[in-house]
C-alpha cells in the first residue's frame, strides 16, 4: 500500500474493538507519530498485516513535526509548515488525537484527557521526551524549550520579540545548544547571544577538534560560551551562576531531556536516565505485548531520530515475524554518525570516529532531512 496517497480520509478511533464487516478487529496501537512510530507504520505496511489487525496511531498531532530541527523553527529560518510531515494513508490505519494521560498496562487500556478510552491487544509506547530542568528553581517557569511543537512555536514568538541587542542565553552546549545558538545568530545579527555549559566545552560528548572547530566558528560569529556554570536559579530576566547574576532577556533551555511523565508513571523497570528497559525484542519483560521505541526506551545510545528509526526498524521486523509464528531475529541497532549545522552554511559530524568540519557535514545534514521527508512523508 502507498504511504503517498493523496487521500485525506483520516477515520478516527472511539472504541477499544473495531469492526470490519462482521468481524471483530484487533487494535495495534502506536502511541507517538514521531520518528520510531512513522518507522514502524511504513515498515509494516510494506509487509503482510494480519486481515483481523487495524493500526491505531495516536498522536495530539495531525502530522509529525520534524523535531531534529525545531531550533530552526525557534530561531525563525524555516516556517512551521516546513517542518510538518502529513502522516500516511491507508485502510490499515486509522488514527486518534488527543492527549494521552496514562497507560494501564494490566488492563491493555490507555487513557485520554476528556476521551474515552482505547483498548489495545498490542502497543508501542513512543511518546518521546520532556525536558528535565534538573529541579532548578525557575528553571520550568522562566525559559523556553524546543522539545516539543507547541512549545517551540512558543520559543520562536519569544525570541522575536527581544528587543535589538537584547541578550539571549542558551542553557546547555550539547547538540541542540550549538544548533539553536548558531540558527538564531543567522537569524538574529543583532541580538548578544551566549551559551551557558556546565561542562569545560561545548560538545563536551564529541571529539576536542571538533568541538575546538565549534567554538572558532562561535567565536568568529560573536556568539559567547562560557563553561563551568552552575545555574543555582533562573528569576524573571536573570540567571543566577550560584550568587552571580547574569541578565537576560530569554532563556532557551536544552540541558537535558527525560521520558515523558506518562511513561515515568509506569511501574516498570527503568535505566538510570528514567528510560523503559526492554528484552531483546524491545519489548517490556513483564508485558511482552508492548515495544517501546525512540526516547522512551533503554537502548545502548543517546537519544536521536536516527536510533528511533532504525529501532522501528527492529521492532517491525520482530512484529511482521510473530505474525508468521516465526522466531524474531532482531539485529544489532547500528547508527550512521551524528551530524549537527551552525546555520545554513556550515557544520559539523561525527562518522564513527571521523570528525567532520565545515560545508560538507552541512550538505550531508541537509540531504539527511531531504531523505527523512521522503522516507517518512
Amino acid at each position: 500500500m502507498s504511504l503517498h496517497s493523496c487521500s485525506t480520509g483520516y477515520s478516527p478511533v472511539h472504541t477499544g474493538l473495531m469492526q470490519k464487516g462482521s468481524r471483530v478487529m484487533k487494535n495495534f496501537v502506536i502511541l507517538g507519530g514521531g520518528y520510531g512510530g512513522l518507522t514502524i507504520i511504513k515498515e509494516l505496511l510494506e509487509g503482510k498485516i494480519p486481515s483481523d489487525t487495524q493500526i491505531v496511531l495516536v498522536d495530539r498531532s495531525p502530522f509529525q513535526g520534524l523535531k531534529t530541527e525545531y531550533y530552526a523553527l525557534a530561531a525563525g529560518t524555516v516556517s512551521d509548515y516546513d517542518l510538518r510531515i502529513q502522516f500516511p494513508v491507508s485502510d490499515k490505519v486509522t488514527y486518534r488525537y488527543g492527549e494521552v494521560t496514562s497507560i494501564d498496562l494490566e488492563q491493555r487500556q490507555i487513557e485520554f484527557e476528556g476521551q474515552d478510552p482505547l483498548e489495545y491487544d498490542k502497543l508501542v509506547i513512543g511518546l518521546g521526551c520532556t525536558d528535565r530542568f534538573h529541579n532548578t528553581p525557575g528553571a520550568e517557569e522562566y525559559s523556553c524549550t524546543i522539545q516539543s511543537f507547541s512549545k517551540t512555536r512558543e520559543t520562536y514568538l519569544r525570541l522575536n520579540e527581544v528587543k535589538a541587542y537584547g541578550n539571549v542565553h542558551i542553557v546547555g552546549g550539547g547538540l541542540s545548544g550549538v544548533e539553536m545558538a548558531a540558527e538564531l545568530r543567522e537569524s538574529r545579527p543583532d541580538l548578544n547571544i551566549s551559551i551557558l555549559d556546565r561542562g569545560e566545552r561545548v560538545l563536551s560528548a564529541f571529539p576536542q577538534r571538533l568541538s575546538a572547530y565549534v567554538h572558532e566558528w562561535f567565536s568568529e560569529h560573536q556568539v559567547e560560551t562560557r563553561g563551568h556554570i552552575a545555574i543555582s536559579r533562573l528569576e524573571p530576566n536573570a540567571i543566577f551562576n550560584r550568587d552571580e547574576e547574569i541578565l537576560t532577556d530569554a532563556v532557551v533551555w536544552t540541558a537535558g531531556i527525560q521520558p515523558v511523565k506518562v511513561v515515568q508513571d509506569l511501574d516498570v523497570t527503568k535505566d538510570p536516565q528514567g528510560r523503559v528497559v526492554l528484552n531483546e525484542y524491545y519489548q517490556i519483560p513483564e508485558y511482552t505485548d508492548v515495544y517501546v521505541v525512540g526516547d522512551c526506551a533503554s537502548v545502548p545510545y543517546a537519544p536521536s531520530g536516527q536510533a528511533a528509526e532504525v529501532q522501528g526498524e527492529q521492532i517491525a521486523h520482530i512484529q511482521h515475524a510473530l505474525w508468521k509464528g516465526e522466531k524474531p531475529n532482531p539485529q544489532p541497532l547500528k547508527l550512521r554518525g551524528t551530524l549537527g549545522a551552525l546555520g545554513k552554511k556550515a557544520g559539523f559530524g561525527l562518522m564513527g570516529k571521523t570528525s567532520m568540519m565545515g560545508r560538507v557535514p552541512r550538505i550531508l545534514k541537509s540531504g539527511v532531512l531531504w531523505m527523512s521527508k521522503r522516507h517518512l512523508g
